[in-house]
């Protein structure tokens, strides 16, 4: 009685091991990405996996005409976001495209980038949730993701170059950690628009985007 009890806890913790697997491996989060037939890749790519690691930073640095930007990423803060954004980086999505949009004004600094046909259209062909707590604040250096309403993240997103008081409905990616100068430069450019709300007036491309670390 006793070596079948024996055989039946070996047989059942051999069964039960995969179901425990699925429930999900500590220290990830599964992200969906949903594919947008009305609006397909601007550039050919497939989405990130789903399995996210939700532990630790990454460095991605933007190479510009105007200089370099590196940006500290925060897994912790935006599992998905941060997931999706050094996916396209290491595909290539972010190499030679432009900047389209720049603003500065009281309420609203910011240099919005990843849109790659013209300002807030152009993205990869799928979109993701939105990672916010309703906390958000967005100081000078903050990189978040740029949306067109709620659930609607793909590869836009803006630079915080001066301020942006906004409403805490974008996910925050992280920081910019050297680079500033290059923002600087940027806006002191100016903008091809009276309201100081449209394309840079001396274009902004990035020539390539690289995951550092």
């Amino acid at each position: 009685m006793r070596m079948v009890l024996v055989v039946l806890m070996i047989a059942f913790s051999v069964v039960a091991a995969p179901a425990a697997a699925a429930t999900g491996t500590p220290g990830t989060k599964r992200c969906e990405f949903i594919p947008t037939p009305e609006n397909p890749a601007a550039k050919p790519v497939r989405p990130p996996r789903p399995k996210a690691s939700t532990k630790g930073k990454a460095v991605v640095a933007l190479h510009t005409n105007y200089g370099r930007i590196v940006i500290r990423l925060d897994r912790a803060n935006a599992t998905c976001a941060v997931h999706n954004f050094v996916h396209l980086t290491r595909k290539s999505f972010y190499d030679r495209t432009q900047c389209f949009r720049l603003t500065d004004s009281p309420r609203l600094g910011v240099l919005q980038c990843g849109d790659l046909v013209r300002q807030e259209e152009g993205g990869p062909g799928y979109r993701f949730a939105d990672e916010v707590t309703g906390k958000e604040t967005y100081p000078r250096g903050t990189v978040a993701m740029g949306n067109q309403g709620p659930g609607t993240n793909g590869s836009e997103f803006f630079i915080v170059h001066s301020r942006a008081d906004i409403p805490p409905v974008y996910s925050v990616l992280g920081q910019v950690v050297h680079g500033l100068d290059t923002l600087d430069r940027i806006v002191a450019a100016g903008i091809d628009d009276t309201d100081q709300d449209g394309p840079p007036k001396r274009p902004v491309r990035i020539h390539r985007a690289e995951v550092l670390d």
